[in-house]
């Protein structure tokens, strides 16, 4: 694997903080992306007590080149894990909760009836919890994202990944207009949205701004730019180290063309202090532990 450079470093996990998560997960018959993805934060946030749950299960529907969770064929649908991450956010004295989940174009929904029992679900046992979804893109249904959407999430965050050209090598069944379509419908119907972008995968400067420009034009509120990381050798090769000052170059520009919030920097991932990202634009203080 190719070989990091010093501002990518991270802590191994460990700590009380990090051992009761890991235990909660267990104990819960949980899922999380911050396992899942091998997310490099995964020391730190469990740490100071949080974690990202993805629900659905393990197993994705879909084969995108850039992302560790495995791919196949998924287990049946559980219908009592929306009360098990309810009680998970309420003994993590969560504020802002972040669900995921994987993609699950097996169902005739999507998933979406799911999504929406875990939302009311978490709404309901921690009603002064802010609740940030990571969706899939329901292969454009309309139907499936307005059942999430009708559960009353209070961010909405759908990433494009990647820049045009590398959608169909990067994500292989996804689409980059119907995931400007997916921002584009949940802005329509008032809610804050969210996206991120991977960078060092193989994209050049003008196809970054193009993006950008057409995140901006859908009134996309937050942003978050990180580090491509390749899980394993199978995966897409870095293309580049990209160093902090460009990413700082990018928030800049990025919050220039019009987005309220930019999380912009090397080991920034969607969930990554998200509480944080909510309160910059919210102007409501959040912590992720109440």
């Amino acid at each position: 694997m190719e070989r990091k450079p010093p501002w990518l470093r991270v802590k191994i996990p460990g700590g009380p903080g990090y051992l009761k998560v890991r235990n909660l997960v267990q104990d819960n018959r949980l899922h999380t992306v911050c396992e899942s993805a091998h997310c490099p934060n995964l020391g730190e946030c469990w740490s100071r007590g949080t974690a990202t749950i993805m629900i659905l299960g393990e197993t994705c529907t879909r084969s995108c080149r850039f992302c560790a969770i495995a791919t196949g064929k998924p287990t049946e649908v559980d219908w009592a894990e929306p009360a098990r991450v309810a009680d998970a956010v309420r003994i993590m004295g969560l504020q802002h909760a972040v669900i995921t989940s994987v993609a699950r174009d097996d169902l005739p929904d999507g998933g979406a009836e799911i999504w929406a029992r875990t939302i009311r679900a978490v709404r309901n046992v921690n009603p002064q919890t802010h609740i940030e979804v990571l969706i899939p893109d329901f292969k454009g249904r309309e139907e499936s994202l307005n059942t999430v959407l009708e559960a009353g999430p209070d961010i909405l965050n759908h990433n494009m990944e990647t820049v045009r050209r590398l959608q169909k090598p990067v994500r292989v069944q996804a689409q980059y207009e119907r995931s400007l379509e997916v921002l584009s419908r949940a802005k329509a119907r008032g809610f804050v949205t969210k996206t991120g972008l991977m960078l060092g995968i193989g994209e050049k400067e003008a196809e970054i701004e193009e993006t950008l420009a057409d995140l901006a034009e859908e009134r996309v509120d937050i942003l978050t730019l990180g580090q491509y990381l390749r899980p394993t050798a199978k995966h897409l090769p870095i293309d580049r180290w990209v160093t902090p000052e460009e990413f700082a170059r990018w928030k800049e520009r990025a919050l220039a063309l019009g987005f309220g919030v930019c999380e912009s920097g090397p080991l920034v991932r969607s969930s990554y202090h998200a509480e944080e990202q909510s309160a910059k634009y919210t102007g409501v203080e959040v912590s992720a532990r109440s």
